[in-house]
């Protein structure tokens, strides 16, 4: 059986999926509102990603977020975090990166090249579902070029105006199906995506 690709990502509800966790996750552009997911707690979507690692046994990332997960996960594989960093530490690690000389020192990590259709086709054969977790760059080129399985976003009730977006301006037009829709007890809403075939038709409504 063929697996999955899922793209998660904790986005507002103007589309910016850039930095949610931390000031420092993602500085691009100056961007001045990193860290805006952490005032927001909403206990859903603990449950909601939880429930998406349970299946989880690759990790497809950029490399902004490689190190950042580098630098974190492999340190707390104990306590509340543990079994996170554990699952992090146990499943492969593809890293997307055009540099054939970046370092990969933890454990299980390996470089996606520059054939990423091809790449991508490859961990279908060998995993269940390899989830790409942030890496907002990296999922634009994915949705772009249409690979991927499901999109996952959690939406958050806050609006930036600024920062990059799951679908910039230029975006490749085209379609989706919902798989799912949930809400949460603070108004994040988790919402699932599928590709759907076909080209963006227009129309007069009414008519």
């Amino acid at each position: 059986m063929t697996g999955r690709l899922i793209i998660d990502l904790f986005t507002t509800l103007d589309g910016v999926a850039q930095a949610p966790g931390g000031p420092e996750e993602d500085t691009d552009g100056a961007f001045p509102f990193g860290g805006w997911q952490a005032p927001l707690p909403d206990e859903a979507v603990g449950r909601w990603v939880t429930e998406g690692m349970e299946t989880l046994d690759a990790l497809l990332l950029g490399r902004r977020t490689y190190d950042i997960f580098a630098g974190y996960w492999p340190h707390h594989t104990t306590g509340e975090e543990g079994w996170i960093g554990q699952l992090f530490d146990r499943v492969p690690k593809y890293v997307a990166s055009r540099d054939a000389g970046i370092p990969l020192d933890w454990q299980g990590s390996s470089r996606v090249g520059a054939d990423l259709a091809s790449e991508v086709a490859g961990m279908r054969e060998r995993h269940r579902d390899v989830h790409v977790i942030g890496s907002v760059d990296l999922a634009q080129t994915l949705l772009a070029e249409q690979l991927f399985d499901v999109l996952q976003l959690w939406v958050y009730p806050v609006v930036l105006g600024r920062g990059k977006k799951v679908f910039p301006d230029g975006a490749a037009p085209g379609n989706l199906r919902l798989l799912r829709a949930e809400s949460g007890e603070n108004g994040v809403v988790s919402l699932q995506y599928a590709p759907a075939s076909g080209t963006v038709r227009t129309g007069t409504m009414g008519g």
